[in-house]
């Protein structure tokens, strides 16, 4: 790949710009490869310079490093320096709720921004310690702030982080207010010698001032409360044993998490020692995702253990590192079968359906949320008990907007359940995320129900199977990397528009759905679906935060066998359409 003009200028005006020591380092090694036309120099160049790293309805996310397109001092400060702007212009006397992850810069950056903000005037309330990404959308209500930020990339591998900004709602913002603050950063320069550069108050003189300050144990504190309000156990059923293993994966849920656990009696967890402390290098699993096998198998050897120790554990839990996400797995047989999000999903929304039918609510007036991408599923439970199911975008904050239309209405109390498929669930309306924490408790409260029957989750979810069929799914994920990598993203989801297959998997398609020009009251997105005759569907979409595009995959089937090969049909297609 050939560095352009414009981004080898961009190169030398950081060169000259930059005070960082770590930074200037990064950039001498860059200037000095490119100069002595190192193999990968020129292609290092114009993946840290060809953009600037897009703010889009997420945030920013991205490695950690030098350059325009990557997470560090210059990009945070300025995307502040944006957000500053944004809320002067909409706020009277704003303030805003800051929380980090374990990655690497994360406190620096969150004092960063909270020095940024203090120089336009706006207090930064930080919470003191890393904290789950469920407890900074609570702050920022409790606290009632104009904004929230998290310094956090999810599950994203460890030379990542992110920068995402949460509303008065504690809800991600919307699309509109994510467009104005992006124009708002565009209007920022990097450096006062390029323009306006962002604001800068000494961190020190910023608390001296009370500009910034902590966030109270307090507010935790009322965090946690309002998550054990969600509780749908009788004290008798609290009474019964369950034995768990956990792992926070290096990251932010083992404070929280367990603390909650404590609260319901479940007084048998054993911690994953070596993911227990926060540590951004996630040494044990480079990919932090409790989706994926590998980043439990230090879970399931503990599992394995206390097994041979006699004290066989009834579930794994895992939370991701911002503990937004909550992976889990049981013992099935001669191994350890993971349980899907969307299964997850699936169980716990008939679970609530069934634990609040059986306290004698009125269901016909509860809502449900989960997306376009979730299981099919999901309409056969609420036929079943009679609650309404919305369905919404990918992305939780539409979850969020469900909850805000309902306390708009004056009805907050009816919304009953959200999740969606990526492993991320919400009970209450006291969070506008997804929220790991109390859904580790509802999962530990559903493994205890179902343990009183002598089944465990995985066979709790085969009679959901065998009670509505087998409609499964899987995703799969093409990675699109580099500078060229959108532009080939945007072309293949164009190419499937202009020519559609007409079938898929060996069936045809029925109906082409595109989100992009708009379905019921659904926003406009860059979202294709694939109907197919008999059942089954594929739905393609491009990630919001990684360079990468999903393809979704839904099979029918009477049996497991029949519906794993229509899923493996279906992956091979997507794979083929998607090249």
């Amino acid at each position: 790949m050939s560095i352009s003009a414009e981004n080898k200028e961009r190169l030398y005006t950081w060169i000259a710009n930059v005070d960082d020591t770590e930074l200037a380092s990064d950039l001498a090694t860059m200037q000095a490869n490119l100069e002595a036309g190192k193999e990968g120099a020129e292609a290092a160049v114009a993946d840290a310079f060809f953009q600037d790293l897009e703010f889009g309805t997420a945030g920013l996310r991205g490695v950690i490093g030098a350059g325009t397109n990557r997470m560090n001092r210059y990009t945070v400060a300025r995307a502040t320096q944006g957000l500053a702007d944004y809320l002067n212009a909409h706020f009277d006397n704003p303030s805003v709720a800051i929380a980090r992850d374990s990655r690497h810069k994360g406190e620096e950056f969150a004092q960063l921004a909270a020095s940024v903000l203090a120089a336009n005037g706006i207090r930064a309330l930080l919470y003191p310690r890393i904290e789950p990404t469920p407890a900074l959308s609570f702050a920022v209500r409790d606290l009632g702030c104009s904004a929230g930020i998290n310094l956090t990339a999810s599950h994203n591998p460890s030379s990542y982080n992110g920068y995402k900004v949460y509303g008065p709602d504690g809800c991600q913002i919307a699309s509109d207010a994510a467009a104005e603050i992006s124009r708002r950063i565009g209007e920022v320069a990097y450096f006062a010698s390029q323009g306006r550069a962002p604001r800068l108050m000494g961190y020190a003189e910023a608390q001296q001032q009370g500009l910034v300050s902590p966030i109270g144990e307090d507010t935790l504190d009322r965090f946690i409360e309002a998550t054990l309000a969600q509780s749908l156990e009788t004290p008798e059923e609290a009474a019964l044993r369950l034995s768990i293993v956990y792992t926070p994966l290096n990251g932010t849920g083992l404070e929280t998490v367990t603390r909650v656990l404590k609260d319901i009696n479940v007084s048998e967890v054993t911690v994953v020692e070596s993911q227990a402390a926060p540590d951004g290098d996630f040494p044990t699993c480079p990919y932090p995702n409790p989706e994926i096998r590998e980043a439990l198998e230090e879970g399931i050897a503990c599992c394995r253990a206390r097994k041979a120790e006699g004290a066989a554990p009834d579930l794994l839990l895992a939370t991701d590192p911002d503990a937004d996400r909550v992976g889990a797995a049981c013992e099935d047989g001669s191994d350890y079968a993971l349980i899907t999000g969307n299964e997850m999903g699936i169980l716990l929304m008939d679970y609530v359906a069934g634990r609040r039918a059986a306290r004698g609510e009125d269901l016909a007036r509860m809502v449900a949320v989960t997306t376009i991408v979730s299981s099919a599923m999901c309409d056969d439970i609420a036929a079943e008990y009679g609650f309404e199911l919305r369905r919404t975008l990918t992305g939780f904050k539409y979850i969020g907007e469900q909850i805000a239309r309902l306390e708009a209405a004056g009805e907050p109390d009816r919304f009953m359940f959200g999740f969606e498929e990526s492993y991320g669930y919400l009970a209450g309306t006291h969070v506008r995320d997804k929220d790991a924490v109390v859904a580790s408790m509802l999962i530990c409260q559903m493994a205890r129900y179902y343990r009183a029957q002598g089944k465990t989750l995985v066979q709790a979810m085969r009679a959901l199977y065998d009670k509505h069929g087998w409609q499964t799914n899987r995703t799969i994920s093409l990675a699109y990397p580099g500078a060229d990598g959108a532009e080939r993203m945007a072309s293949i989801m164009a190419g499937l528009r202009a020519q559609p297959p007409a079938e898929v998997a060996g069936r045809a398609v029925a109906e082409m759905v595109d989100y992009a020009q708009g379905v019921g009251d659904l926003p406009k997105a860059n979202v294709v679906e694939f109907r197919l005759q008999g059942g089954g569907k594929l739905i393609v979409r491009p990630s919001g935060t990684e360079p990468k595009i999903k393809a979704y995959l839904f099979a029918k089937a009477p049996d497991q066998a029949g519906a794993n090969d229509m899923l493996d049909q279906l992956e091979e297609t997507a794979r083929n359409l998607l090249a």
